[in-house]
């Protein structure tokens, strides 16, 4: 195990932990790169890993008991070149993602199992496979998705830990470097960097329509939901998210058709910078409200049944939820 010490001392983190001092399965790394960011510190941790896996954890985030090994023994038993883990907030219930198909274990699909929701590579991840991927360095966010989309799009076998011990997120730590408003320029840099990697256009169609499905239901519409002071726009945040958004829906112009007519409400006021700030902001609030008739119809009825399209999607979360 690698623990990091980003911008703090190795000795001071390796004071507070003695109890482990000369335990050969534990190695200390210091980077001082004065970057507020995670990039650095998870890159370094996967330059010197030399295990059959590597498994990534943010520094307030904890196991259950047993994950690992659970872990490992599904990686195992389906040979699986990666294994994604049950999420669970802490002190609250599972995080239904990715919603994946019901009961499935083995062998998922990122098309027919969603997995492009799951936009940490948590669990474990194959060396021998994607030894050589790495986090994005220098952007505002998103660092981790050209990463996942690489692993859930490679055709290699992946395994859901559906029911074993689970990973433990911790939200309520104040200093957690992802969290903090950033401007929407930065907030996308990420994508602008994804649409032209050859990770993403080498997709097919079903991969690339589902992928931009999720990049906008997560990213550009979690861009609006964290800016729900009006105070926090400018009008260059708005032509930031106006361009990504159509960029994106370029690319797969399927996508509104099977987004609910909420969401689509909300892209109209991203597309339409005529809309004021606060409209777009009530829009977003009332997407959110997701068993309203607006936001289980998609946009074209006749999709209203499609994989991506908003009923089967809030069942396959359900079923995930509900796992114990």
């Amino acid at each position: 195990m690698s623990v990091v010490c980003h911008n703090t001392s190795a000795d001071l983190i390796s004071s507070l932990i003695a109890a482990h001092a000369g335990d050969p399965r534990l190695r200390i790394l210091e980077l001082q790169d004065g970057i507020r960011s995670p990039t650095g510190p998870f890159n370094l941790g996967l330059d010197e890993a030399t295990a059959r896996f590597t498994s990534v954890m943010g520094s307030d985030d904890e196991l259950e008991p047993g994950a690992v090994d659970s872990w490992l023994a599904r990686a195992d038993r389906d040979d699986a070149a990666a294994v994604i883990p049950r999420l669970r907030l802490v002190g609250g219930r599972d995080v239904p993602t990715p919603p994946v198909r019901p009961g499935r274990v083995s062998a998922l699909d990122a098309v027919r199992d969603r997995l492009s929701y799951r936009s940490a590579p948590l669990g474990l991840v194959s060396t021998e496979h994607f030894g050589a991927e790495r986090f994005v360095p220098g952007v505002g966010s998103g660092e981790d998705v050209a990463y996942v989309t690489a692993v859930w799009f490679s055709g290699h076998r992946i395994s859901f830990d559906r029911s074993g011990p689970a990973y433990l997120v911790h939200d309520d730590a104040g200093d957690r470097v992802t969290m903090g408003l950033k401007s929407v320029a930065a907030d996308v840099a990420f994508l602008r960097l994804l649409v032209d990697d050859p990770r993403f256009t080498g997709l097919d169609h079903d991969q690339t329509l589902a992928l931009v499905l999720k990049l906008l239901r997560i990213h550009i519409f979690g861009i609006v939901n964290n800016r729900m002071d009006t105070a926090r726009w400018s009008d260059e945040d708005r032509r930031d998210l106006r361009d990504m958004t159509a960029r994106l829906i370029a690319i797969a112009p399927l996508a509104p058709y099977i987004l609910s007519r909420s969401d689509n409400l909300v892209l109209d006021a991203i597309d339409d910078l005529e809309v004021p700030v606060r409209l777009l902001i009530e829009r977003a609030r009332l997407r959110r409200r997701f068993l309203r008739p607006g936001s289980l119809v998609s946009r074209n009825a006749l999709l209203s049944l499609a994989r991506e399209a908003p009923v089967r999607m809030i069942a396959a979360s359900a079923g995930v939820r509900g796992l114990r």
